[in-house]
């Protein structure tokens, strides 16, 4: 349990990553804000569970590449108050080898990441930096350590997130903000079982297991606390020891 319970925000909350984070961060008692945009149904799911526990969840749906759209809803959440903590967890795959890559696929996938990073965090920075304490937490990938085969534009999206996580780090490291990524590696949830099998996990990973997305949560809640206040600009490795 933090000693001080803070104003959370969480991007793609609806799977299965985003929802471990979300019950990590009610858990420590903050107050939280659940964003998803197709994933409508079982962000509500996960917001009532949340509540009916004590804790204190919002729903927030919008498209994270509109920008205007984004601004209309972070513009209710900050009549409230700053968002001290953001996890930018949403994210989305569309695979292909870059020869058969369309212009759509790679854009897609480079707006999601990068323009959602952008469009979420830049309105929030102000507010969080007048408070003098804020943990922003940018969910990568093993990929663009590594890159991999058909994900060009994954690899290209979560490096560029990478690099603004660093770069982000340096500006406000003054204001006691900290600016931190997650990089997992194979991850026990619906979107990596269709990749990778048992088998292939074990070949892949030391440790011949996937993670859990319960790992991730708490390696993401220790960066969110007081006790992480002098890690920032990290990307953080999470993945069985594969890198």
């Amino acid at each position: 349990m933090n000693s001080t319970a803070r104003r959370a925000l969480v991007t793609g909350a609806s799977g299965g990553i985003g929802a471990a984070i979300c019950r990590c961060l009610a858990q420590s008692g903050h107050e939280l804000y659940l964003h998803a945009f197709h994933g409508a149904d079982k962000v509500r799911s996960l917001a009532q569970e949340l509540n009916a526990t004590g804790a204190r969840a919002e729903v927030l749906l919008f498209d994270l590449t509109d920008q205007l759209a984004v601004q209309a809803a972070i513009e209710g959440v900050l009549a409230a108050g700053a968002i001290q903590i953001l996890v930018n967890n949403a994210g989305i795959h569309d695979d292909a080898v870059l020869p058969g890559m369309s212009a759509r696929q790679w854009q897609r996938v480079i707006d999601v990441t990068v323009q959602g990073f952008f469009n979420i965090t830049q309105p929030l920075l102000l507010p969080m930096i007048r408070t003098r304490w804020g943990r922003i937490v940018n969910i990568s990938s093993i990929t663009a350590l590594t890159g991999n085969r058909g994900q060009v534009n994954y690899a290209a999206a979560k490096g560029a997130l990478n690099s603004a996580t660093r770069a982000l780090a340096l500006e406000v490291a003054s204001r006691g903000i900290t600016v931190n990524a997650v990089a997992p590696g194979i991850i026990d949830t619906a979107m990596s079982a269709a990749h990778f099998d048992a088998a292939a996990t074990a070949r892949l990973v030391p440790m011949q297991r996937a993670g859990s997305a319960q790992e991730v949560a708490d390696l993401v809640a220790f960066l969110a606390g007081d006790a992480a206040a002098y890690i920032t600009g990290q990307v953080i490795s999470i993945n069985g020891g594969m890198i």
